[in-house]
């Protein structure tokens, strides 16, 4: 190794990673096949699992760097304390690091730039970091909490204390000194390097694998494979294109276990303020991404020369999903104003209001899922079928 890398080497974060990466290979396998492993064992990995892991993108994502909702003090203190034991930085830190990341994805500036290969993006940005002190100047707003300053300068002792300390301590108390080494093997060492990664595979695997439904501005995508992996963080795509929103997955079968803690933690009054882009707003984004596809094609020298048929339907069935953007929006603002009382109507008016804008709610997402079957099978199929080669 050049003298040059050693000089760029971020040595602290980078012998953390590497020894618990390589004693969660090695020293745990081990453990496990001369010690076996039992169900207490295995509940309090996956409590610290989750505990850690979500804090991370519960709390560090998308309560503080987003500001997607307000959390109860006693939401605030769990996702703090416990995220510490993801060891992943402090709110300030993480925050920081993440908000240059969206501000410069993709570019110079963007801590994690995936355009720098997947190893930089994963963890190699962790490990050859500069050793100049981090500037946190677009996290004002968090500087102004007591108990993020409060993390922020007592991190290290915070997160050892929550990341190996209390799973040991649990341990011990279970079972004694036994059960407390393996529980600081498997619930601590372990569970750090798995959530870890896990978090990495969102700043390096979401940005290369999935669709782009939303936009094709940055390289971050959707994966319903990842969103498995990464607490429902997978829906990249989106979270790039509304950031802001609190959820990461928007149809009904997106895994997003944060979104839907997040929404039984309002129900439960320690969450508010939930930000929801419009779902009139999502759809015009999708459209729009489809439209900006249907017009590359076309430009294509077999979709110059598409037939007069097609394009009438298309421009159709454009007309149609026009006009019914247009009646859901009317609907939809008629109910809203309606639930604002800034018209006089009665109780069985606003149930009439609600019922037609989700019934042209419903008819836009028809239409749209006309037209995309309309470019999917005709456009693009004669397309595809007017590049082939003639038979000889």
């Amino acid at each position: 190794m050049s003298d040059n890398v050693l000089s760029r080497m971020n040595w602290p974060n980078s012998t953390f990673l590497l020894s618990t990466l390589l004693a969660a290979i090695t020293v745990v396998p081990w453990y496990l096949w001369t010690h076996g492993i039992d169900l207490f064992q295995i509940l309090l990995f996956v409590f610290f699992y989750f505990a850690t892991g979500m804090s991370i993108t519960l709390g560090y994502h998308r309560l503080y760097s987003h500001r997607a909702f307000k959390a109860n003090p006693i939401v605030q203190w769990w996702a703090v304390f416990f995220g510490a034991g993801a060891f992943e930085g402090s709110v300030l830190a993480w925050s920081a690091d993440h908000r240059l990341h969206h501000k410069y994805v993709d570019h110079e500036g963007d801590p994690y730039d995936i355009s720098k290969g997947f190893f930089h993006a994963h963890c190699g940005w962790l490990l050859f970091r500069s050793k100049e002190a981090k500037v946190l100047d677009n996290v004002g707003d968090m500087k102004k909490s007591r108990l993020l300053m409060f993390q922020h300068r007592y991190y290290l002792p915070i997160a050892f204390a929550m990341g190996f300390g209390l799973p040991a301590l649990i341990g011990w108390l279970w079972g004694g000194a036994s059960t407390a080494l393996a529980s600081f093997l498997i619930s601590g060492l372990l569970r750090v390097v798995v959530v870890q990664h896990f978090t990495f595979f969102i700043n390096s695997f979401c940005h290369m694998i999935g669709s782009r439904p939303y936009s094709t501005e940055t390289t971050a995508r959707d994966s319903a494979i990842m969103a498995l992996f990464t607490y429902g963080e997978g829906y990249h795509n989106f979270h790039h294109k509304f950031q802001y929103d609190y959820r990461n997955a928007i149809k009904p079968w997106g895994y997003d276990p944060t979104k839907w803690l997040i929404w039984t933690l309002e129900k439960l009054g320690l969450a508010s303020g939930l930000r929801r882009v419009p779902d009139e707003k999502i759809l015009q984004a999708e459209i729009s991404e489809q439209q900006k596809r249907l017009e590359e094609h076309l430009a294509t020298p077999q979709g110059g020369l598409l037939p007069e048929s097609i394009l009438e339907s298309l421009h159709a069935s454009q007309e149609r999903l026009s006009q019914a953007m247009k009646d859901w929006t009317a609907k939809k603002q008629q109910y809203q104003l309606a639930m604002e009382k800034k018209i006089e109507v009665s109780r069985h008016q606003v149930a009439k209001f609600k019922r037609e804008a989700k019934e042209a709610a419903r008819h836009v997402q028809a239409m749209f899922e006309e037209w995309k079957t309309l470019v999917s099978m005709r456009v693009h199929g004669w397309i595809d079928q007017a590049g082939q080669p003639s038979p000889n």
